[in-house]
């Protein structure tokens, strides 16, 4: 590790005189609450609040990893790129798309839109991806010039994540990537075993805390920060569910109606044919959750057209879970994105972005944000333009 951090600093040094075009730095801290700042000591984040931009992050429906990290690098909402939870039905085929299943994982036909990496490869931008979300696989037929599945082990650990990210920026010019992004699983993990203000959540706060500002030091250091932009986001937050608040559904279904039901929040349940109705007013009045037809999901959670979503959706209240067996108390997310619970935490600076603090916007905007941080054509979206200028 010494010898690394010494070949790093020497080409630094060498490199200094050629840096051009700014490079970006995106990285992704799983389950990372907007207001985990305001609880836990994050000198990083409170920097980069006071020295660049701040806003909590809006996800987008379910409130999930897969689908808001894809959504992130794509602009578009599930709905419309496919990816509509961590896992579903492909009515189509009868499949169920789940992470555990390599075979669905990596089959690209999942996978619409146009990802940020791929829409800078296209207009001439070298990219470097560590583990994020759908970067490790075939999507229009590329990847990132560098990447990592995901699945392969032993997988890297966060610690080797930032210096992957440093080790990419003493490339020589013609091999450093412009764009350059990661994703860290923690705070998200402790969140889901101890709840949003267990202990180890508040240490694993301060842990991807202190990695963030051990890069940013490290970039500080070889005078970097001029040409380079750093934006630290989150995919959604976190909520405390008690062990007594299962919602279970099954007694209440025949099972002829039934064709699968997947997920817990919201619950996808698909209906064989001439049966939703049947469904939703066995479901209609149960207590601690909304029921919806595909249908009728509300216009604001974008949700209800892609065939891969159930012919009616369950979604419980904060603090409940659609399961059928015991559950453990911890914490969870897949709710409403408008409860604050879910927000995300955003934090950007570097010398294209200005100082400000935002009201928290919805997480389809960040891939415009990087693309005109990129100086790079978004391809289409549902995002609009945040103004940094």
């Amino acid at each position: 590790m010494k010898r690394l951090f010494l070949f790093i600093s020497c080409s630094f040094s060498m490199l200094l005189t050629t840096l051009g075009q700014h490079t970006t730095i995106l990285i992704s801290l799983d389950g990372c609450r907007a207001d985990y700042p305001e609880w836990y000591d994050t000198p990083t984040f409170d920097f980069m609040a006071e020295n660049g931009m701040s806003a909590g992050l809006i996800p987008s429906f379910p409130s999930k990893t897969f689908p808001n990290h894809y959504t992130l690098a794509t602009g578009l909402y599930p709905d419309h790129h496919g990816i509509v939870a961590n896992s579903f039905l492909d009515v189509a085929t009868g499949e169920v798309f789940s992470l555990g299943n390599a075979e669905q994982k990596f089959n690209p036909k999942y996978y619409g839109g146009e990802p940020i990496w791929i829409t800078a490869k296209r207009q001439g931008l070298r990219t470097a991806v560590f583990y994020w979300p759908g970067s490790d696989v075939a999507i229009l037929g590329q990847h990132p010039d560098t990447y990592y599945n995901y699945d392969a082990k032993p997988r890297l650990s966060l610690e080797q994540r930032i210096n992957g990210i440093i080790a990419q920026l003493a490339k020589p010019t013609e091999e450093r990537p412009q764009l350059i992004m990661a994703y860290l699983e923690e705070p998200d993990s402790k969140g889901h075993r101890h709840g949003p203000q267990g202990k180890e959540t508040r240490r694993a706060v301060m842990r991807v805390d202190s990695l963030i500002g051990h890069l940013y030091t490290t970039l500080c250091r070889h005078n970097l920060q001029k040409t380079t932009n750093l934006v630290v986001v989150s995919d959604h937050g976190m909520a405390w569910v008690d062990s007594t608040h299962a919602i279970r559904i099954a007694h209440l279904l025949k099972p002829e109606w039934v064709r699968d039901v997947v997920g817990e929040i919201p619950a996808c349940v698909y209906a064989n044919p001439g049966c939703t109705d049947s469904i939703y007013n066995a479901l209609r009045d149960i207590d601690h959750a909304k029921v919806w037809r595909k249908n009728e999901v509300p216009a604001y959670l974008h949700y209800g057209t892609s065939s891969r979503i159930g012919d009616v959706i369950v979604l419980p209240d904060i603090g409940y879970i659609v399961y059928e067996k015991p559950i453990e108390a911890g914490g969870t997310h897949g709710y409403d994105p408008n409860l604050q619970e879910m927000h995300a935490l955003f934090r950007a600076i570097g010398p294209d972005i200005p100082h400000t603090t935002l009201p928290d916007f919805p997480n389809v905007c960040v891939y415009n944000f990087v693309c005109k941080l990129l100086g790079i054509e978004p391809a289409p979206n549902d995002g609009y333009d945040i103004n940094i200028h």
